[in-house]
């Protein structure tokens, strides 16, 4: 099954399998489900091709997700590059964003750098 080109896993139930798509959680997830009138226990694969079409039409005329949300967000973003905000520059510096430590635990953000040389013992090599 697919929804706005994201391959939904069969066997999950449809209200797990829908946060699969950019932009929705388990909590709205259950919101819509629950505005389409679908049961929320019921299985991907046993889904008719009428209640993929109402999902689909529901949540395209009320929530951005996926290209859309990705496109709206990396403008965000480059709007607070350009106007070089404190946030902007943490971006682009490729540095944490939300006022986390930096002098240990951003090994994520900054691509897993290590500065420390060890123990600072050579290792002799045996003849």
């Amino acid at each position: 099954m697919r929804i706005f080109g994201v391959n939904i896993p069969d066997s999950k139930r449809i209200e797990a399998a829908l946060p699969y798509l950019y932009g929705i959680g388990p909590s709205l997830s259950t919101k819509i489900l629950a505005e389409v009138k679908i049961d929320p226990n019921k299985r991907a694969k046993d889904m008719t091709a009428d209640e993929i079409l109402k999902i689909q039409n529901f949540i395209e005329k009320s929530y951005p997700v996926e290209g859309d949300l990705r496109q709206r967000v990396r403008s965000d973003i480059g709007r607070l590059k350009d106007l070089q905000t404190y946030r902007g520059m943490r971006h682009a510096r490729k540095l944490p964003v939300h006022g986390q430590r930096t002098k240990t635990n951003s090994r994520t953000v900054r691509g897993n750098v290590r500065k420390t040389a060890g123990s600072g013992k050579r290792k002799v090599d045996l003849k």
